[in-house]
């Protein structure tokens, strides 16, 4: 195995931000079972090491590319583009967090769990549109600024959901 393979070609996938979910399980599952380090308890001391290096690359290879943001950022860095080097955002956008934010708070000084549901159901639904996009953007039109754009809004608007989430949980406790 080389340790220098991106995480696509460890998987033996395309470079494409849409994969077969189910594909990427078994390639992985198959991976695991050669190279856990279990398998490898009875070599030396080198030779467990290595076993842990490959372990802890297909695990980390697995977890990027399983996640659609994750993965839509590698592609990204495989293409040369840093995406947190980038800060600015369109005006609209940043309003509309605001906006997000706002009625976050709001619903979290009225205890109001049911706001806070449809709140969450409304972001996941436009994210939902904004990942189909991507592999537009990605697999069809290889525009990577365009992706790269996309791929900052989903950033703040992941970091919304968990914020979401949090509330929904303080809430429910």
């Amino acid at each position: 195995m080389d340790f220098n393979q991106d995480h696509f070609s460890l998987f033996d996938l395309p470079q494409r931000f849409a994969i077969d979910s189910n594909e990427l399980d078994r390639r992985y599952r198959e991976m695991q079972t050669r190279v856990h380090p279990d398998r490898h308890a009875h070599l030396g001391d080198a030779e467990q090491r290595l076993a842990m290096q490959w372990s802890t690359q297909v695990n980390e290879a697995y977890r990027t590319l399983r996640q659609p943001l994750g993965r839509a950022e590698y592609l990204l860095s495989l293409a040369g583009i840093d995406v947190h080097r980038e800060r600015t955002m369109p005006p609209d956008f940043l309003i509309r967090q605001m906006d997000w934010r706002e009625a976050v708070e709001a619903a979290c000084a009225a205890s109001d769990s049911a706001a806070l549901d449809h709140l969450h159901r409304g972001i996941k639904q436009e994210m939902t549109g904004q990942y189909r996009q991507l592999g537009d953007l990605f697999d069809d039109r290889r525009d990577h600024a365009a992706a790269a754009e996309l791929v900052r809004k989903l950033m703040f608007q992941e970091k919304l959901l968990d914020e979401v989430d949090d509330a929904l949980a303080v809430l429910d406790a």
